[in-house]
């Protein structure tokens, strides 16, 4: 998938977020952070959000990045 959430994951490392922190705070369920995880797809309002959560923009927790058909 050409959306890369690699921002993301080193965001939650370095704050230690967790899906437990998701869920208490009412962020995103833990189908969404597993497809995080996996590199899944996740909706505009997931994104949404944890911008707002994290206080930022989309740009900063995802990165385009085409697969090789795509160039």
């Amino acid at each position: 998938m050409p959306i890369k959430y690699d921002k993301m994951l080193k965001i939650f490392e370095e704050k230690q977020i967790t899906a437990y922190t998701m869920r208490i705070n009412n962020v995103i369920g833990q189908a969404t952070y597993r497809k995080i995880l996996e590199g899944g797809h996740i909706d505009t309002r997931s994104i949404a959000k944890l911008c707002s959560f994290l206080n930022c923009q989309p740009g900063d927790i995802l990165e385009y990045v085409p697969d090789d058909e795509e160039k």
